[in-house]
């Protein structure tokens, strides 16, 4: 007789069930409970592995047998003692409560994920949802048929080939590639054995859906890693999933590490006379940014706002600086009326000492094309031994007489 029967009837065994039977229950309600498969069945699949693993144990099953549950949480100092869900299904699969331990894992899945500056700035959750193998729970990881499997002949069960390969005279190189008669597998199942859900494959192909965060601070090409949610094998331990952080250009700001660098242009009478203009944040505030009459701004000239930079990872209310980096535009031209004016407003410059017998010269305005044509021709000119200038595109002075 048994105190209550609560686990057995989660895994639909009877209190005298053999170890082969738990196991054999367990693996088919692990399967179609697991997490991958059945989102929203979280709390059921924790049960199934709470259950089996305290009947699976001769010392806690005896302990469950005469108290129930609270006996066996009693005894683990309130429940602390249990195994997490997912530890119990890999340490299963992988050949943890049969002895044949194995090291080998999974190959781990690699997707780049694309997040905005703004996105790095204040954290975000975002949801993916990504294809992966998990075993077949139709023939629970096997292929087909239980005993239909044999060892491949080709790789002798290792799911590999070794080739040599001559690289030089007297010199050989051997590689290892996956051996194509079994797909990897080391074993090879008849047609007519095969299970029809997976085709001897052992894994079938599902969907997962997956919520990331990513947090303030964090930097492009840093890595998330998901343990154990990549793909799953047989007698393998999971692989991870690794989320490669891609951080997309931004119209205002470009991050240097925790700096944010930007661009702001003025207008000369700006420049010169104050102003006053209004920089929108990753976080979407408003900041005034001035300068006063009297202070010149001087073009490609920097200023920094502190603690408006990007926030520290580690500690998210310490923040970079704002570097912005001024551009002035020049007018095309000026009145000439207003020149005067303007010339008392500026400082006096020496007078530069011009020789009588000077010749005055009269410049043209040299398109940014024009220019780059020169120098295109010039760099074919060394090139082919010609003196720079001959026979290419130049630019022209024209002169004129002194009055």
């Amino acid at each position: 007789m048994v105190f209550e029967t609560a686990f057995y009837d989660i895994l639909g065994v009877q209190p005298n069930s053999t170890p082969e039977e738990l196991k054999k229950a367990y693996r088919k309600l692990a399967l179609k409970y697991h997490p991958d498969k059945n989102p929203n069945e979280g709390e059921k699949f924790k049960q199934i592995s709470m259950a089996y693993e305290v009947l699976s144990d001769p010392e806690k099953k005896a302990i469950y047998d005469a108290g129930g549950e609270n006996a066996i949480k009693q005894g683990s100092g309130g429940g602390g003692g249990f195994h997490s869900p997912m530890d119990i299904f890999h340490m299963f699969f992988n050949g943890g409560f049969t002895g044949r331990k194995s090291e080998r894992k999974s190959s781990n899945l690699i997707h780049t994920l694309g997040v905005t500056l703004e996105e790095l700035y204040t954290g975000t959750k975002r949801k993916l949802v990504l294809q992966k193998n998990v075993i077949c729970e139709t023939c629970e990881g096997i292929g087909g048929k239980r005993g239909a499997s044999q060892k491949c002949a080709p790789c002798r069960g290792t799911g590999v080939i070794t080739k040599v390969q001559k690289i030089a005279p007297g010199l050989v190189q051997q590689c290892e590639e996956r051996c194509r008669n079994c797909r990897g597998l080391g074993e090879t199942i008849d047609d007519k054995d095969r299970c029809k859900e997976c085709n001897g494959r052992k894994t079938v192909r599902v969907r997962k859906l997956l919520e990331v965060e990513v947090f303030q601070g964090m930097m492009d090409e840093q890595r998330i890693v998901l343990q154990g949610e990549g793909d799953q094998e047989p007698d393998h331990r999971p692989g991870d999933i690794v989320l490669v952080l891609e951080e997309k250009p931004h119209a205002v700001f470009k991050r240097n590490g925790q700096d944010l660098l930007a661009h702001v242009e003025l207008q000369l009478s700006e420049a010169l006379c104050g102003f006053r203009k209004v920089i929108k944040t990753l976080d979407g505030r408003d900041i005034v940014i001035q300068t006063y009459p009297g202070e010149v701004v001087k073009n490609f000239s920097t200023k920094c706002v502190m603690g408006e930079g990007m926030p520290s990872l580690n500690v998210p209310t310490e923040k970079g600086r704002l570097i912005i980096q001024f551009v002035v535009t020049f007018p095309d031209s000026l009145p000439p009326e207003i020149v005067p004016e303007i010339r008392k407003c500026l400082p006096n410059l020496p007078p530069e000492p011009i020789p009588e017998d000077c010749e005055e010269v009269e410049m043209i305005e040299l398109t940014e094309e024009q220019y780059q044509m020169m120098n295109d021709d010039d760099e074919d000119s060394q090139d082919s031994g010609r003196l720079p200038g001959h026979g290419g595109e130049r630019a022209h002075m024209q002169a004129c007489n002194s009055s």
